[in-house]
């Protein structure tokens, strides 16, 4: 019940400002009105003295709106409300602002660090859990250097072997050395009339390089990650296949030999060839040179792995400050963008200070009592004894003194209840 009679007192006490406010302003208007008719009489309706007039009402009465405090600070709350909003908003910039500058010094940091990394990994890579051999490069080069002419070794071999077992015919004075290896095995094969040329050629020049393939998977069965038993059983079988094929190569080549030289009634079979020394000096001459070869390459493929260990890491440090490069310009970006934003609401929190320490000019409100003063004004022209074309002439006068008026303090069009005078003097 109590609370009930306090909302009404409250409704009742607002209703009575309202009521009272609009008493003044009849009240104002009338006054305004009345004041207007008195001077014009007075002044007999001089133009100038209605300059002056106009002059000491628009002066009076934004001497009042100054004076007039509990009002001023009504149609100022709306700047006050506005200006606590823009400085909430400031603040949240500022801090968002702090909280970037700080994540992009990290960044910073973070960059300068990786820098840092880069320069030293090549120096002291056990430092950064790299387990690399300061002997790999001599090891890498020194087993380049022997896998070159090994290299070249099976080439030949594999050529000339190829060569001598598909299309060669043989001398019968010819050695086993010479059955083996020919020089002139690529242009005979190109040259022979009685095979396919060219074609002959594509296949005895691609063989060795069918050998190499072999030996390259040997090489990353041994690194697979998969279980180490099936690596094993791959690698197993690839040897498998590399000595049946040399020992197909030895076993044509020798059987061409013993054809040259053999007695009637002897025949080649695998039992004769397992007894020839020719045979198991072609095997060797090709299935171990290549054993040789594999256990050489994969020596170099794993000190290269070694040296490659600090250029792994170094392309992925390089990556990782690409990224947060990319990174940096997005922080310091969005803190241009978030200063330019502070900017804007600082200038915005300024021009509603200025506002809020000014005063506000209700230029409706002077316009309405400017009107009735006017009014009241023409209304005392018809009662002076002029005729009536130098009446109508003087109120044209008075109109145009009162335009003119409105034109000086630009209250012709005004867009607003208000005008804010920064000025408070």
């Amino acid at each position: 019940m109590r609370m009930m009679n306090l909302k009404s007192l409250t409704q009742v006490k607002e209703q009575s400002n309202e009521n009272h406010s609009e008493e003044d302003v009849k009240s104002k208007r009338h006054t305004y009105a009345m004041d207007g008719r008195k001077k014009c009489e007075e002044a007999s309706g001089n133009p100038r003295i209605l300059k002056t007039c106009m002059e000491e009402n628009f002066q009076k009465f934004k001497q009042e709106s100054r004076e007039n405090l509990s009002r001023q600070n009504k149609l100022k709350q709306r700047f006050v409300e506005e200006k606590d909003a823009e400085q909430s908003k400031l603040k949240k910039r500022q801090t968002i602002t702090g909280i970037k500058e700080t994540e992009l010094e990290e960044l910073r940091k973070e960059i300068a660090k990786i820098d840092s990394d880069i320069a030293e990994v090549q120096s002291n890579p056990e430092k950064f859990g790299i387990d690399v051999n300061k002997k790999s490069r001599a090891n890498f080069y020194i087993g380049l250097v022997l896998l070159l002419p090994i290299t070249l070794y099976l080439i030949v071999f594999y050529i000339s072997a190829s060569y001598s077992a598909f299309f060669r015919d043989f001398a019968p004075d010819a050695s086993i050395i010479q059955s083996i290896f020919d020089g002139q095995a690529v242009s005979k094969a190109m040259n022979d009339p009685n095979n396919g040329g060219w074609q002959n050629v594509v296949l005895i020049c691609t063989i060795p390089f069918a050998f190499m393939g072999l030996g390259y998977l040997i090489h990353m069965f041994q690194n697979a990650t998969t279980k180490r038993w099936i690596n094993y059983a791959k690698i197993v079988a690839l040897f498998a296949v590399t000595f049946v094929f040399d020992a197909l190569l030895a076993y044509y080549i020798d059987k061409k030999i013993f054809d040259l030289e053999k007695l009637p009634g002897q025949e080649y079979n695998l039992e004769v060839a397992f007894q020839s020394a020719g045979f198991w000096i072609i095997i060797f001459a090709g299935f171990v040179v290549y054993i040789i070869w594999g256990l050489v390459f994969d020596f170099v493929m794993k000190e290269h792995e070694n040296m490659d260990k600090i250029a792994v890491f170094i392309k992925g440090k390089k990556k990782e400050r690409a990224n947060k490069v990319k990174i940096e310009d997005s922080l310091k970006q969005l803190i241009q963008e978030i200063k330019e934003d502070k900017a804007a609401i600082e200038a915005g929190i300024q021009e509603l200070t200025a506002k809020i320490n000014g005063f506000v000019f209700e230029s409706k409100a002077y316009l309405l009592y400017h009107t009735e003063f006017v009014n009241g004004w023409n209304l005392a022209i018809g009662g002076i004894a002029l005729a009536k074309e130098a009446k109508n002439e003087l109120l044209q006068e008075c109109k145009k003194v009162s335009d003119n008026h409105l034109e000086k303090y630009k209250l012709t069009e005004v867009d607003s209840e208000n005008i804010i005078y920064f000025n408070t003097k």
